[in-house]
């Protein structure tokens, strides 16, 4: 602690690190329980990468920030526990299209209605307005856009 009262500097992005982490631990403890034990933290860049009109593998690589190659291994992953699948691009049939399955729709689905409760669980623990009056502050200091989804390769993920 600072003279003043104030936690050290490199505290605050250490707390709203360990504050994902929680959510993210807990969404995951519950996803494993509604059948989907084998999803990952991400695993949820991946599937809103790939959002509901599909993605190629370069592109994918491209929006987070990995190498092609490190795509392709996640795709094929995903592909083996059902989450995805590869079509033929309907404009340019030497292309394949990465889209999500029912079973990656469903685990995205449940996601929602998990973070829904999460944040209820918040609010009951922290009271509305302080929770809203985090989630306006926190809009204050942050980008715009939600969907930043190049934290793997930001963490320099290959």
């Amino acid at each position: 602690m600072s003279s003043d009262g104030d936690a050290p500097g490199f505290e605050l992005p250490l707390r709203l690190f360990l504050a994902f982490r929680v959510i993210i631990d807990e969404l995951h403890a519950e996803l494993a329980e509604q059948g989907h034990p084998d999803l990952r933290p991400m695993h949820g860049f991946v599937f809103q990468a790939i959002g509901p009109d599909g993605i190629t593998a370069v592109e994918l690589g491209r929006r987070l920030g990995v190498s092609k190659q490190a795509a392709g291994k996640m795709i094929e992953s995903l592909e083996r526990s059902g989450y995805v699948e590869r079509a033929a691009d309907p404009s340019d049939a030497r292309r394949k299209i990465v889209r999500l399955t029912a079973r990656g729709t469903d685990s995205l689905d449940r996601s929602a209605r998990i973070f829904d409760r999460i944040r209820d669980d918040w609010v009951r623990r922290l009271g509305a307005d302080r929770v809203r009056a985090m989630e306006r502050d926190l809009r204050q200091v942050t980008p715009a856009d939600l969907w930043r989804l190049d934290l793997p390769g930001w963490f320099g993920t290959p």
